[in-house]
């Protein structure tokens, strides 16, 4: 006869033959017997463990058994109230570690702007966190099983990337970026990468309970997932007449970015690297050119209307070839973040201005529509902040193909590349990522920039003022880069694009249909009188 062993967190039912490990089921029951704030504290302590996946740390595997210790917490939660507490907390804990460069902004100025860093991650953190407090007690009220919360969690996730202007900054499944997981990223998008990774957490918490054959064959599919993620998305190597591209990467610190002493030095920087001999790297012939030159987000300190000189300097630089870079533009009193391509002559071929802004940084919400009430200090189209372009949209580079442009924030969102009006050849982000520090903030950015390349199948050009500057391919491989906080250039040949992807074609729909699914079944099972508690 199986024995029942119950606690108050976690209920298991296992053979005698085999017991499960009782010091983590008892610690499971300790955890649930803390007095509330030292839960809610012990609950914020494990989320950031969780956090340690993100990059630059990649520790994957701790993010994983962080989620596990968190569900097992959950389990013992009685009611929903209680288990969107213990998310909030969990989730705290987990974006105070995963996004503490957005501390960063607020050092540029230290002076003037430092005594609110603290308050601004704390903040940020707290409002994502209740995403989380929503999964964790939206699976509460459903039953509480592992598949309501992985299904609750994965609606969750969902929520953050599409609601409010969305920030999916950070999801639990960006951990896998570095596995061999991630090519199932071209099947699912970024949402598959999460339920892989809430699936395992739960998964390994039930099998800590006792031999539970659910559990265990899905940690068995989750492995042969690991396993078969290679061959998803074979590397496209370049053929040997790939196009050739120039990642000039001019390392202007943000707080000496706009200052009167340097702009002409890091102009004058760029205009060097964009004139260099080719480097022997990339270039398949000593004497090969670059058939086309990228320069990073806001690259040069004149508007666009007054940019004609500069731009003269630059096509003599380029010596021929096209050359896209980052600047602003007005048109009335609005302003825009803008790309533009320059053609052969210098003359601007292609205009694209940012349209996903960043909320309080970029433009302060809502500042429009106060201006309708005579309240003008927050309206961009009053000049307060950027004006937002019209949507997605592709640019002709030429004998290169077509390109779809995406200006820093843009290249988070999956949403915002699925929204171009014709499948392009290849992504081409700049971005100005001196705002992010050199911690974290650029290389969980470049993380981002390598799914959203596999999701779609596409090469991305990816040019960063301070890095990483790297060229990716539609495997997400990084074939050439310049590392961060260096000043330089590089000659990387374009990778070929794959044939469009599941995901390109499906996007976000089938994950979330499939969650809402099992969260249906969860309440109706849960409904149900003959419901076991052995979930």
């Amino acid at each position: 006869m199986p024995i029942r062993a119950e606690s108050s967190a976690c209920v298991c039912v296992f053979p005698t033959t085999r017991m499960p490990d009782t010091r983590l089921v008892g610690l499971a029951a300790w955890a649930a017997g803390l007095r509330p704030r030292n839960r809610l504290i012990l609950c914020a302590l494990i989320g950031a463990l969780a956090g340690l996946g993100q990059a630059p740390w990649g520790l994957w595997p701790l993010t994983v058994a962080g989620l596990a210790m968190l569900f097992a917490i959950f389990t013992a939660a009685p009611t929903w109230r209680r288990a969107g507490f213990l998310g909030w907390a969990a989730g705290t804990g987990y974006f105070m570690l995963s996004l503490n460069w957005i501390v960063e902004p607020f050092l540029v100025d230290v002076a003037r702007h430092g005594w609110m860093a603290p308050f601004a991650l704390f903040g940020l953190s707290a409002g994502l966190a209740l995403f989380w407090a929503a999964g964790f007690a939206l699976a509460r009220a459903a039953g509480g099983g592992a598949l309501a919360w992985v299904a609750a969690l994965l609606l969750s996730e969902a929520a953050r990337t599409y609601l409010f202007t969305g920030f999916p900054w950070a999801q639990t499944g960006h951990a896998l970026i570095d596995t061999p997981w991630l090519h199932w990223a071209s099947w699912g998008g970024s949402l598959m990468l999460t339920a892989i990774t809430l699936a395992a957490a739960a998964a390994l918490w039930r099998v800590v309970c006792g031999p539970r054959p659910a559990a265990l064959v899905a940690l068995a599919l989750i492995a042969a997932l690991h396993g078969a993620g290679a061959a998803l998305t074979p590397a496209a190597q370049p053929t040997p007449d790939a196009p050739l591209v120039r990642l000039i990467q001019p390392n202007a610190a943000q707080h000496l970015k706009w200052h009167p002493d340097h702009t002409r030095t890091f102009f004058e920087r760029q205009i060097a690297f964009t004139s260099a001999p080719p480097d022997g790297q990339g270039a398949p012939t000593p004497a090969a050119r670059p058939d086309l030159i990228v320069w990073p987000e806001t690259a040069i300190p004149v508007l666009l209307e007054r940019a004609g000189p500069a731009f003269d300097a630059i096509s003599a630089a380029a010596d021929g070839a096209p050359v896209v870079l980052g600047l602003q533009r007005t048109d009335g009193l609005r302003y825009f973040n803008s790309l533009v391509m320059l053609d052969a002559s210098g003359q601007v071929a292609a205009l694209y201005d940012k349209h996903h802004l960043v909320p309080f940084g970029e433009y302060i919400p809502f500042g429009d529509f106060f201006a309708r009430f005579g309240i003008t200090a927050f309206s961009a189209q009053a000049g307060n902040g950027y004006s937002s372009g019209p949507g997605a949209q592709v640019i002709g580079l030429g004998d290169l193909g077509l390109a779809l442009p995406l200006i820093c924030y843009e290249g988070v969102f999956p949403q915002d590349v699925r929204a171009a009006p014709a499948r392009p050849d290849m992504l081409l982000l700049i971005t100005n990522d001196a705002w992010f520090g050199t911690r974290s903030g650029p290389y969980q950015h470049l993380a981002q920039a390598r799914l959203r390349s596999v999701e779609q199948g596409l090469p991305m050009i990816r040019v960063a003022n301070t890095g990483v500057s790297a060229m990716i391919d539609a495997a997400g491989r990084v074939t050439a880069s310049i590392p961060l906080g260096q000043a330089g250039w590089r000659d990387a040949p374009l990778p070929p694009p794959l044939p469009p992807t599941i995901y390109a074609r499906t996007g976000d729909s089938p994950a979330i249909g499939l969650a809402l699914v099992l969260l249906a079944l969860s309440f109706l099972r849960n409904r149900s009188p003959a419901r076991s508690d052995s979930d």
